[in-house]
């Protein structure tokens, strides 16, 4: 096995976990998937390789706006702003279900907009300032007055000969007059608010200022006629509404009444003064009478209470004050009584006295009590006398009240109408006589600055389009980039390289200057090509199990895209590994390694192949470690000596004497030498020459390839753009490429 020791680092973008490994067999290697760029650093690298495409079309189109910005007639734009408050005619001013302010203002503005727009105030403005007959308005807007009035009357007389009818050139210049106001003409409305601009532009700033403010003033008078023609309608539609709901408003006030009295409803309250109707409820005289006969009864129940108790207790008799004073005084004359029987006997006189006071004090207090008793129950019955006649009037006014109830259903339905036809004559009436004074009123049209004539022109503006310029020309450079980057079928990104051919990328190969020799820096191993070589020789070890395959072939798709020049860099590179390395030309058709060496190719392998066995004749040493078989002397026909077996047999040879054996094989289409070299190595390398070949063509070479089983391991991108590699890919020593000179060209 092949000591890797001493290779140098692997390529970035080979990983060991990812290598893989070709078998002897010689079966095809799988693809390794790539990870993808990203988009941004995708739109750099075009736009860097575009550069010089887009700058040309910014270019030119900053060019033909300066032109066409230097040779336009100046324009000059007057502005009147004016503000428009809402306003809305309202016949009947009745307040319908819905909200009237829901979605009017945007109706409104946007109604005042084409209004501001429209073909009559065009014509009021024509025929007021007589544009149609104005040579200072048609040269304010380029046109030729002599070849117009020729214009104007042929197409008034049309094919037929005789004379021109003035009415009829009138009628046209004043038509041509009125569509040129319009086309120059702008309303801007100011976002948020009920200003808006009106703009006029001409070649005159005069002319541009008179139609600015003329516009606004006429638009100010057809707003005031038009709303004259409006109330003029509505006062005729107000009067006729007026005498019928007056004649309404009578019958239903005269059925009220009528009503009212054949009921026998009177009211005492009215809660609707204003409307001259009284509202019927509880206010009746019936309900009065009611009210105030119900008081009384609850009055006089209370009172027959009083009385029921006032009998039940005897009639108060513990709280009669005669009554109490009686008793206190037998109480005195029993006590002083019952002192002289402890002291004397009964038939003492002062005791006989006292006792004869006892039996007076008790005679007159049971008189009391019995007047007291007499007294509560004759203001009960009085009591219960003056309850039961309340009661009876009560009923019989509850009895009216609810029948006058019963009426009152049928007189609010009067008192409803009435009132409802007096409201909306009363609103029809309030109406009429504000539609009266309806044209007198301020305008809801306000001119908040007027137009003057500009001191500058509004356009060309230099900058603005220079700027449109700008914007247009990355468009139209972005599509023609885009159309550029879609025709190219060349390989240009080695991240691309695997998904486009299925099979990995083994390392790409940068461009050289023109003035340097490929074959010196390839010699060179501080030089950039040579670093690159490096990287793909680490990448190589990866591919099978032992490191660098034994021996291995370069092929490429079509002559001069860097094979022969890879095959001697490999070959330089593992020689300075320590290796001994044998590159064979195996290009018998245009063989180019000798040249490269500036060695010869009077011997080699032709004549191993033709039956010259002598190997190590055929064989120049090139350095220590470095030998070469060149291609040999030219041979008629290559492919019959590559059917043989004597090129697996010399392979196999100096497989034995040599670390590696590297092949430099005829290109791919078109010839059979390829497939047949490709049975004699271990493994074959692909190299392609960035965006010369079509990803077709490429896919193409590598289907013979595999058709033959040939062990493909990789490819190489060679004449790789530098900046590619620096956008992107990100090589090892990719940093370095910024000190080399822009001047580069492919290697041979």
């Amino acid at each position: 096995m092949t000591d890797n020791t001493n290779l140098v680092p692997m390529h970035p973008n080979t990983h060991p976990n990812t290598a893989i490994t070709v078998p002897q067999s010689g079966a095809t290697l799988p693809a390794r998937r790539g990870g993808m760029r990203p988009i941004l650093v995708e739109y750099l690298e075009i736009l860097r390789r575009r550069k010089w495409t887009i700058a040309s079309v910014l270019a030119a189109s900053i060019m033909a706006a300066l032109v066409l910005t230097l040779l336009t007639r100046p324009t000059y734009t007057a502005t009147t702003q004016v503000q428009v408050s809402r306003e809305q005619n309202n016949v009947t001013d009745v307040r319908g279900v819905e909200s009237e302010n829901t979605g009017r203002d945007l109706e409104f503005y946007q109604t005042q907009y084409e209004l501001l727009e429209a073909r009559s105030l065009a014509q009021r403005v024509v025929r007021n300032l007589r544009l149609a007959r104005n040579e200072n308005f048609w040269n304010g807007h380029g046109v030729d007055i002599e070849a117009l009035d020729e214009a104007a009357a042929s197409a008034a007389n049309g094919p037929t000969e005789g004379a021109i009818d003035p009415r009829a050139v009138s009628d046209l210049r004043e038509r041509l007059a009125i569509e040129t106001l319009l086309k120059h003409i702008a309303i801007n409305p100011i976002r948020g608010s009920s200003l808006i601009d009106v703009t006029y532009s001409s070649y005159d700033p005069a002319l541009s200022a008179q139609i600015a403010n003329a516009w606004v003033n006429e638009f100010i008078a057809q707003s005031i006629a038009r709303k004259f023609d409006s109330t003029a309608e509505a006062r005729s539609f107000l009067e006729g509404r007026l005498d019928e709901l007056r004649g309404r408003v009578e019958d239903s006030e005269r059925a009220l009444v009528d009503f009212a009295t054949a009921r026998n409803i009177v009211t005492v309250t009215a809660d609707n003064m204003a409307s001259g109707t009284a509202q019927i409820g509880e206010r009746t005289l019936a309900a009065e009478n009611l009210q105030g006969l119900n008081q009384q009864l609850i009055a006089a129940t209370g009172q027959r209470v009083e009385a029921e108790a006032l009998a039940r207790s005897n009639g108060s008799a513990q709280t009669n004050s005669t009554l109490a004073r009686m008793r206190e005084q037998r109480a005195i004359a029993a006590a002083e009584h019952a002192q002289l029987m402890a002291q004397f006997e009964p038939g003492y006189p002062r005791a006989l006295a006292l006792r004869s006071q006892v039996a007076e004090l008790d005679r007159a207090i049971a008189a009391e009590e019995a007047r007291i008793t007499r007294g509560a129950s004759e203001a009960l019955q009085a009591a219960k006398r003056r309850e039961a006649d309340l009661q009876a009037k009560v009923d019989g006014l509850a009895g009216q009240v609810l029948a006058q109830r019963r009426d009152a259903i049928q007189y609010n339905i009067y008192q409803r109408e009435a009132d409802t036809n007096r409201q909306l004559y009363d609103s029809l009436l309030q109406r009429y006589k504000e539609i009266g004074v309806a044209g007198v009123s301020a305008s809801n049209i306000v001119i908040i600055d007027k137009a003057e004539p500009a001191q500058r022109p509004s356009s060309p503006n230099l900058l603005l389009n220079l700027a449109l310029a700008m914007v247009l020309g990355t468009i139209g450079a972005a599509g023609l980039v885009f159309v550029l980057e879609q025709s190219t079928e060349g390989l240009t990104d080695p991240s691309k390289l695997q998904d486009a051919l299925g099979i990995p990328l083994l390392g790409s190969v940068p461009q050289v200057a023109d003035h340097e020799d490929p074959t010196e820096l390839v010699a060179d191993p501080k030089a950039e090509i040579a670093e690159s070589y490096i990287a793909i020789s680490s990448s190589l070890a990866f591919t099978t199990k032992h490191g660098v395959p034994r021996s291995f072939m370069l092929v490429s798709s079509q002559p001069a895209e860097g094979k022969s020049l890879s095959s001697l860099a490999l070959a330089l590179v593992l020689g300075r590994m320590g290796k001994r390395v044998l590159l064979i030309d195996a290009d018998l058709r245009n063989p180019s390694a000798h040249s490269y060496m500036h060695t010869h190719r009077k011997f080699g392998l032709s004549n191993y192949l033709a039956g010259d066995d002598k190997v190590q004749d055929l064989i120049q040493t090139l350095q220590p470690n470095v030998h070469l078989m060149a291609s040999g002397p030219t041979v008629p026909s290559a492919a019959e000596l590559f059917s043989s077996d004597r090129l697996r047999m010399l392979v196999s040879q100096m497989t034995e004497e040599y670390d590696h054996v590297v092949v430099d094989s005829a290109p791919v289409i078109g010839l059979a030498d390829a497939p047949l070299v490709s049975q004699a190595v271990e493994a074959v390398v692909f190299v392609a020459e960035a965006g010369r070949v079509s990803v077709r063509g490429l896919n193409s070479a590598l289907d013979r390839m595999r058709a033959a089983s040939a062990p493909i391991v990789g490819a190489i991108l060679t004449k790789l753009d530098r900046r590619s590699s620096q956008y992107g890919y990100g090589y090892s020593y990719s940093y370095s490429y910024s000190s080399r000179t822009e001047d580069e060209r492919g290697a041979a």
